[in-house]
């Protein structure tokens, strides 16, 4: 991308302060927690919003996970895991998450034979599995799938809340950036 992705713009906001604000329209700021390596710059967030720092540099989605788990210390029972990069994040996409997992570990969306790991709802209690898995560096998020009692959510279910799936939608590349911007109705000729 050229820069790093939190620091995106995105309208009068950068890109992970948008996804925090979205995020908070379901979840209290004082429980989301932004996990960052550790020489991540980020952007200013709101005071409320804890800041850990990723112990397993280069682990992936597991070791943010787990970043996470550790800075909420058992002050809630289940957690929405997100990309800094879904600007186009739904809020009822989150809540409809929240109420499909049930009695389950997870709730996690699948597109065909894909998982969105960074689209889900975990309980806090599987941390166990999730310390177990990058213990034994088995670091694919489907290894936590394949220990927990997961629902998967298809993706069409989904288009209740969230018609065109945007909140599943992350910018990797800056086609997808640009293409996100003009979504949201925002000219991305600006950005020089």
């Amino acid at each position: 991308m050229g820069q790093p992705k939190a620091m995106l713009p995105f309208g009068e906001e950068l890109m992970l302060q948008r996804v925090v604000r979205l995020v908070g329209e379901v979840v209290r700021q004082d429980r989301i927690v932004v996990v960052a390596a550790a020489d991540q710059e980020l952007p200013p967030l709101p005071p409320q919003i804890k800041i850990a720092h990723d112990a397993h540099k280069n682990r992936g989605p597991l070791a943010g996970l787990a970043g996470g788990f550790a800075a909420l210390a058992n002050t809630c029972d289940a957690i929405y895991a997100s990309g800094c990069d879904v600007p186009l994040l739904v809020p009822a996409f989150i809540q409809q998450m929240f109420e499909l997992l049930g009695n389950h570990e997870i709730a996690v969306p699948k597109d065909k034979k894909f998982h969105h790991p960074l689209a889900a709802v975990y309980r806090t209690s599987v941390n166990k599995h999730v310390q177990e898995l990058l213990h034994a560096d088995r670091l694919r998020p489907f290894f936590l799938f394949e220990q927990a009692d997961t629902l998967e959510v298809p993706v069409d279910e989904l288009r209740l809340v969230d018609a065109e799936l945007a909140s599943l939608a992350n910018c990797n590349v800056p086609e997808e950036y640009y293409r996100a911007l003009k979504q949201a109705g925002f000219d991305a000729a600006t950005l020089g």
